[in-house]
């Protein structure tokens, strides 16, 4: 992330006012290969692509706030691949791990991976490592550890069904199990941590939690959650859940997290009535159905519309709802901005 940006994002978490309202995105692999037009087994293959493919998108988009900026990541198998999963990749389509459990019983056996050397893990350290100085030369620092969360983990261990059905019949093992993960991934992001003394924020990204029901985010997600965003004592704690948010919104504060970006089915005025004028919230456009698939007159309407929804526009960061996702052009991404500044 630009030194810039994280200057003004760390005075948006401490309530400060800045002279421009901000636009930022969470980019990764969805976007940035076809973008840059490349395919997603060379994005992941290759240091120098996936370096020039992020520079490009820094000088292309000077003033967005990319998130967490540099990612180093290989889809959704980064952290199963440290439990043993296997990962299918493809030239086009995104990565997927392979279950490695078929019952909720085999979570007592499940290992605590080394995140020094297990999987996928020491291979995103050694590609941050690897492009440091660059990054730096190009006035960025890495400034988030990120990694999914447990019950995203979760279900790519045990299946999303099984996952569900053990949260409500197994409480005992599924606390077990989640508690294993979050170990995990407490020690991921501690180790990211270390690894790179530049970093003050962390990135969770989890959106299974949307799928709880109040007895069970409070019994299992709050935590959990709580312990992986105390665990490094960052400055910046990020959580990304586009799936349904309204408990979430609701439970932040409990689960230490000061940003949120959230579903485009939710208003910024409903979100920001349940999680309180101390969070930073992100979004908050439909990320397929408008910046990807619409137009620019479509994109612009959109943010025109979820900007007047609420005011003042404090403590805001103004993006879609999720991650950026694939196929968005540069036409609609320049309409947003434009759109944002002229608001």
């Amino acid at each position: 992330m630009k030194n810039s940006s994280w200057n003004d994002l760390i005075d948006l978490i401490d309530g400060k006012k800045i002279d421009y309202n901000p636009v930022g995105f969470i980019i990764d692999s969805p976007w940035i290969p076809g973008w840059y037009g490349i395919s997603n087994i060379d994005y992941y293959s290759f240091d120098e692509l996936w370096l020039k493919s992020n520079l490009k998108a820094n000088e292309r988009f000077p003033g967005i706030w990319f998130m967490p900026g540099f990612w180093a990541e290989y889809g959704m198998c980064t952290e199963p691949s440290a439990f043993g999963s296997r990962m299918v990749f493809s030239e086009d389509s995104l990565p997927y791990a392979e279950r490695i459990m078929t019952d909720i019983s085999q979570a007592d056996s499940l290992p605590r991976p080394d995140v020094r050397y297990d999987g996928m893990l020491p291979f995103i350290i050694s590609r941050l490592r690897n492009n440091c100085d660059k990054i730096r030369q190009a006035g960025c620092e890495i400034r988030f550890a990120v990694s999914r969360g447990p019950f995203n983990i979760a279900s790519f261990l045990l299946g999303t069904t099984e996952l569900m059905v053990a949260l409500a019949v197994d409480p005992e093992r599924s606390h077990k199990f989640l508690n294993r993960i979050t170990c995990f991934v407490c020690d991921w992001l501690s180790w990211q941590k270390e690894c790179f003394q530049s970093i003050d924020g962390v990135l969770v990204l989890d959106d299974l939690i949307g799928f709880l029901g109040e007895d069970e985010f409070r019994e299992y997600a709050i935590p959990v959650f709580r312990k992986i965003f105390m665990c490094t004592g960052a400055k910046v704690r990020f959580l990304h859940n586009d799936a349904d948010g309204l408990i979430t919104a609701r439970s932040l504060k409990e689960m230490g997290v000061n940003m949120f970006n959230f579903s485009h089915n939710h208003s910024m005025r409903e979100i920001r009535d349940l999680a309180g004028e101390e969070v930073v919230l992100v979004g908050n456009i439909p990320p397929r159905d408008v910046m990807a698939a619409g137009t620019p007159r479509q994109v612009t309407d959109a943010v025109n519309t979820f900007m007047g929804e609420i005011s003042p526009h404090d403590r805001i960061i103004w993006s879609v709802g999720g991650g950026m996702p694939p196929g968005v052009k540069d036409d609609n991404i320049d309409a947003f901005i434009n759109a944002v500044s002229n608001n």
